[in-house]
This record gives C-alpha cells, sequence and structure tokens, in this order.
C-alpha cells in the first residue's frame, strides 16, 4: 500500500487518503449549530438591503444606457402625429426632454382678457398635482366606505382607547408603577432626616426654598396640598414629577431611600411657618402628615 503512494500521482494520492479517511470523519459528531445571534441577524440585513439597492442601481445604469442609445429612435416616434399626443408618447417625450408629462399643457399662454395694462395668462396644472387630487378623492370614498358605511375599522376614538389598554397591560405593577401607591411610613430617624435634610438643600430648595416656604413651588409647610400631603402621595409626587407643573421627576436621579428621606423630612417641616411663607395651594388636608413637592 505505502508502495503505490509512492508511485501513484500527488493528486491520485490525495484522493486515496481522503477516501480512507471518509469512515473516521464520519464518526466525529458534528458540532450543533448556533443559532444566529442578533448581530448576525442585523450584518445579514444590511447586506441584503445592500445587495438591493446595488441591483437597483445596476437596473437604473442600465436604463440610462438604453434610453441614450435609443434616443433617436424614441424622438422619431415621438414626432409621428399619432403617437405624440397619446399619454404613452407623453412618456416617450418625457424620456427625450419634452416634460409636458409633468408640467403641462400650457403655461403663460395668454387669454386675450386684459384690463388696465394687466393680462390673463392660462397655466395648466401640473399633470401630477392633478392626479394627485383625483387620488385623495378615491382615497375619501373608500375611507369613508370602509369605516364609517362599514363599520370595518377603528375610528381615531376607537383605536386611541385600544392602544391606552394596551399600553396599561404593559405597565409594571410595582414600585415603579406611577398609578399604584406605595404603603411606606415616615423615616423619624435623625440620621434620616439629616440625609434628608441634606437632600432637599440641594435639589429642593431651589424652587420651594431654604425652609419649604414656597419660590416657584408651593409652601410645604401648611396643611394644603396639590397632590396629596399624605406621605405616600409625596413621595410619588417626587418620584414621578408633575410635568405640568413644572415639578420634575426625580427618578432616576434619587434612589428610592434617599426620596423616602427627603419626604420624611419635609413632613417633619409641618406648621413650622417660615418667614415669607407662600399663600396656601390646592385642598386642605386636616390631620394628615405632612409631604413634599405638591
Amino acid at each position: 500500500m505505502l508502495a503505490w503512494f509512492r508511485k501513484a500521482p500527488p493528486a491520485a494520492g490525495l484522493l486515496a487518503l481522503l477516501l480512507s479517511a471518509g469512515p473516521v470523519l464520519a464518526q466525529t459528531p458534528a458540532a450543533p449549530a448556533k443559532p444566529a445571534g442578533p448581530d448576525a441577524q442585523m450584518l445579514l440585513f444590511w447586506f441584503l438591503l445592500s445587495t438591493l439597492a446595488l441591483v437597483l442601481m445596476v437596473y437604473v445604469l442600465v436604463f440610462v444606457l438604453i434610453v441614450v442609445k435609443l434616443k433617436p429612435l424614441l424622438r422619431r416616434l415621438y414626432e409621428m402625429p399619432t403617437v405624440q399626443e397619446t399619454w404613452s408618447g407623453k412618456v416617450i417625450g418625457l424620456l427625450i426632454g419634452d416634460a409636458r408629462l409633468v408640467t403641462g399643457e400650457y403655461k403663460d399662454e395668454l387669454l386675450g382678457h386684459e384690463y388696465d395694462g394687466i393680462s390673463e395668462f392660462d397655466n395648466d396644472l401640473p399633470p401630477w398635482w392633478k392626479y394627485g387630487f383625483y387620488a385623495t378623492i378615491v382615497f375619501a370614498f373608500a375611507y369613508m366606505g370602509y369605516y364609517h358605511l362599514g363599520g370595518n375599522g377603528q375610528l381615531q376614538t376607537a383605536e386611541y382607547e385600544t392602544e391606552m389598554q394596551q399600553a396599561a397591560l404593559l405597565v409594571s405593577a410595582d414600585a415603579d408603577d406611577p398609578n399604584k401607591l406605595t404603603t411606606y411610613a415616615a423615616l423619624t430617624g435623625p440620621a434620616d432626616l439629616s440625609a434628608g435634610k441634606s437632600i432637599y438643600a440641594t435639589n429642593c430648595a431651589p424652587c420651594h426654598g431654604a425652609s419649604a416656604e414656597g419660590k416657584v413651588g408651593p409652601n410645604l409647610t401648611d396643611d394644603y396640598w396639590l397632590h396629596g400631603g399624605e406621605i405616600n402621595h409625596v413621595y410619588k409626587t417626587i418620584k414621578f414629577g408633575v410635568t405640568s407643573k413644572g415639578m420634575v421627576a426625580w427618578k432616576g436621579k434619587l434612589a428610592g431611600k434617599q426620596i423616602l428621606q427627603v419626604a420624611s423630612y419635609i413632613e417633619s417641616l409641618r406648621g413650622s411657618n417660615p418667614a415669607g411663607a407662600k399663600e396656601p395651594q390646592g385642598e386642605k388636608e386636616a390631620g394628615s402628615k405632612p409631604l413634599a413637592a405638591k
């Protein structure tokens, strides 16, 4: 066998070696194929998109070359009286430089009406504009028949309500759900109140005043609240904010413990009556414990 390998041509020897190794390779278990990950899928998507764009560019280039080569023949065809006024004839004219299909038949044509030095011209509406207008009329009748007469689809109000119901299903029912009130108790420890005071001085004082007397924002030391004075209402207001009132959301800027600390500090200021306190805003909550940002 070895003597035959020595005498055999290189190609024949390689083929015999592969055939002899075939059973051995067949016994080797193939590794399971890994599913393509997101990166591979995106790479394939962009590859296919680029290929499609390249094919379209080739088609456009070929079309332009054909038009250039056939331009003399197209011009002779366009000059035939039976062809020039047809729609296909206008398409041919557009290919050889006659833009009537786009600009219209008439442009600055005098109608013979003149008054006080002012002449009246006739300018044809561009065909693309007229065809677009006709398309809107067809669309309006189709829309009316499908939605209003046939009742097959949802109108704007019904579609909005459906989307809101679907969105409500996606809202998590946990502490990050703005529609769910927490059940925290106010912190009373000196360390927590000191931390809350520091957070308040840094983030809240510019709008509510150094003593929570109210500046741009409302007074936080009285019994009147715009969005609820109970600790969990205030916690919610601080965390999610009130965009329409200029109250920013501190979620993501302060941790949950920090929000509870500053809310508890504000509660401790109830009834402190600071100098220059702003007039009451909102509704009075008699007997409720105080809280922050209204």
